[in-house]
C-alpha cells in the first residue's frame, strides 16, 4: 500500500466527468422512484420536477464556483470547513457519506426489483447481497476504470432514454399495442386533472423528487481527481438543465401521456411498464437490462463518492488515518471495504420489510441530501462574502443570480424538509436525521475536538 500522505491519481478525463455528472441525475430515483412521485401527485410531478431541478442546479452552479476556485478531494467537506468551521466539516463531510450509504441502499433494493422481472420466485435479498460484493470489487480498481464504467453505464442509460422518448411520441402518433391515437396526450390532464391529487399530493411528492436529484454533488468529488477542472467542472454542471428538461420532464410526459397514470404502479419501473402497457413485450426486457444498468451506475458512483470523502476527512482528522491508505492503482482501499460493510445493512432491510423498505430509505437519502445542499449553499455564500471586489472578479465561474438564487434555494431545501413531516411513510426521516446530527455532534465533541484544539506542550525551562 501507498503512503497515507499519497495523493489521489488524476485519472478522470473531460470525457469521464462529462457522464459521470450525466449519469448521477439519471438513475433509481428517475427510473423506479419516479413511480411513487407520480402515485402521489399525478401529472402535477413534472411541475415538482422542473421546480426542483432549478433549485439543484443553483446548488451546484455553488459548488462549481468552490470547486473550480479551489479543486481538492475533500470538495464541499473541505469548503464547509474552510468557511462555515471544522464541525460543519466534519457534519457536512460525514452526513454526505451517510447519504451516499442511504442511497446506495435504495439502489441495491431497486436492483431487487428489477431483478424479479425476471426471476420472482428468487428472494430479493440474495440479488441484493450479489451485487453489493460486485460493485465493491469493481471500484477497488483504478479511477480510470471507475470512469470508463460510468462512461458506459451512462451511454447505455441515455440512449435507452432517447429511445423510449421517441418510441413515445411514435406511439401518440401511430399508435401501438392498446394505445389509442386518438387519445392523443389527453391522459395528462383528463385523469383527474394535471394537479390529480390536489395541491396536497403535489407538494407531498417533493420528497422522492428531491430524492431523484440527489448524488449529482458528486460533480464536486471529482474535482480533486479531474486532469482539468477548470474546465470539466463547469461544462458538466452546465449540462444540468438539459439534463433534467430531457431526461425527468420529457420522458415522465410521454410515459403518462400513454399510461393513465394511476395505472402506475412501484412493482417495477414505469420504463418496463410503459412497454408492456403497449403490447411489446421484448422491448420491456431490453428496458429491464437498462434500468439494472441504471442502478449498477448508481451504485458504483454512491460507494466512489462516499469513498472519496471520507479520504478527504481522514487527512483532515475527521475520520480514521486508516482512510488515507491507498492501493497501487491510487485508490482508498479501506473507505471501499467499509462502504461494502454498511450495505449489507440493505441485505438485512430487504430481508425483514421489503414491502416498504424503498419508501423509507428515500426518505431518509433526501434528509440528508437536503442537509449537504444546504451546507454546500451556506459555504458558499460565506466564501462569496470573505472576497475582496478583486476576487470575485477574478472568479472563473460565479454562481448566477447572486445573492437572490441562494436564498432561494435555502427556502425551498426549508419546505422539503417541512414536507417530510407530514407524511407518516416520510417523517421517520427527520427522527433518524435528528439522530444523526445528534451522534455526529457528540462524536465531534469527543474525538475530534479536542485533538484539534488539544494545547502544544509547553517547552521545558532550561536549566540554570
Amino acid at each position: 500500500m501507498k503512503d497515507a500522505a499519497a495523493a489521489l491519481t488524476r485519472g478522470l478525463s473531460a470525457r469521464h466527468i462529462r457522464f459521470i455528472a450525466l449519469g448521477s441525475a439519471i438513475g433509481t430515483g428517475l427510473f423506479y422512484g419516479s413511480a411513487g412521485a407520480i402515485e402521489k401527485a399525478g401529472p402535477s410531478v413534472l411541475l415538482a420536477y422542473l421546480i426542483g431541478g432549478a433549485v439543484v442546479y443553483l446548488v451546484l452552479r455553488s459548488l462549481g464556483e468552490m470547486a473550480v476556485r479551489n479543486p481538492v478531494s475533500g470538495s464541499f467537506g473541505e469548503y464547509a470547513s474552510t468557511h462555515l468551521g471544522p464541525l460543519a466539516g466534519f457534519m457536512t463531510g460525514w452526513t454526505y457519506t451517510f447519504e451516499m450509504i442511504v442511497v446506495c441502499l435504495a439502489d441495491v433494493t431497486a436492483f431487487g426489483v428489477y431483478m424479479g422481472f425476471w426471476f420472482p420466485e428468487v428472494p430479493r435479498w440474495i440479488w441484493v447481497l450479489a451485487i453489493v460484493f460486485f460493485i465493491g470489487a469493481l471500484n477497488l480498481l483504478s479511477v480510470k476504470v471507475f470512469g470508463e464504467l460510468e462512461f458506459w453505464f451512462t451511454l447505455v442509460k441515455v440512449t435507452a432514454i432517447l429511445a423510449l422518448i421517441g418510441a413515445g411520441v411514435a406511439t401518440l402518433i401511430f399508435g401501438f399495442g392498446i394505445y389509442d391515437t386518438a387519445e392523443g396526450a389527453s391522459n395528462l390532464w383528463d385523469e383527474g386533472g394535471f394537479f390529480a391529487n390536489g395541491f396536497g399530493g403535489f407538494v407531498a411528492c417533493f420528497a422522492i423528487v428531491m430524492f431523484a436529484f440527489g448524488g449529482t454533488e458528486i460533480i464536486g468529488i471529482t474535482a480533486g481527481e479531474a486532469e482539468d477542472p477548470a474546465h470539466t467542472i463547469p461544462r458538466a454542471v452546465n449540462t444540468v438543465p438539459v439534463r433534467i428538461m430531457l431526461f425527468y420532464i420529457a420522458t415522465l410526459a410521454v410515459i403518462m401521456a400513454i399510461i393513465p397514470w394511476h395505472t402506475i404502479g412501484t412493482g417495477s419501473s414505469p420504463f418496463v411498464q410503459i412497454f408492456e402497457a403497449i403490447g411489446v413485450g421484448p422491448a420491456a426486457a431490453v428496458l429491464n437490462v437498462v434500468v439494472i444498468t441504471a442502478a449498477l451506475s448508481a451504485i458504483n458512483s454512491d460507494i466512489f463518492g462516499a469513498g472519496r470523502m471520507m479520504y478527504g476527512m481522514a487527512h483532515r482528522g475527521q475520520a480514521p488515518a486508516a482512510m488515507t491508505k491507498l492501493s497501487r492503482s491510487g485508490v482508498p482501499w479501506m473507505t471501499v471495504a467499509v462502504m461494502t460493510g454498511a450495505l449489507l445493512l440493505a441485505v438485512l432491510l430487504n430481508y425483514l420489510i421489503p414491502e416498504s423498505v424503498f419508501i423509507v430509505i428515500a426518505s431518509i437519502a433526501t434528509f440528508a441530501t437536503i442537509f449537504v445542499w444546504v451546507m454546500i449553499l451556506l459555504a458558499q455564500v460565506r466564501s462569496r462574502r470573505r472576497m475582496t471586489t478583486t476576487e470575485v472578479q477574478s472568479l472563473k465561474f460565479p454562481v448566477p443570480l447572486w445573492p437572490a438564487g441562494q436564498i432561494a434555494a435555502l427556502g425551498f431545501l426549508g419546505f422539503v424538509v417541512v414536507v417530510l413531516a407530514f407524511d407518516a411513510d416520510t417523517r421517520v426521516a427527520l427522527v433518524v436525521g435528528a439522530v444523526w446530527l445528534a451522534a455526529l455532534t457528540a462524536a465531534y465533541l469527543r474525538f475530534v475536538k479536542p485533538r484539534v484544539h488539544a494545547p502544544r506542550p509547553a517547552a521545558e525551562p532550561s536549566a540554570s
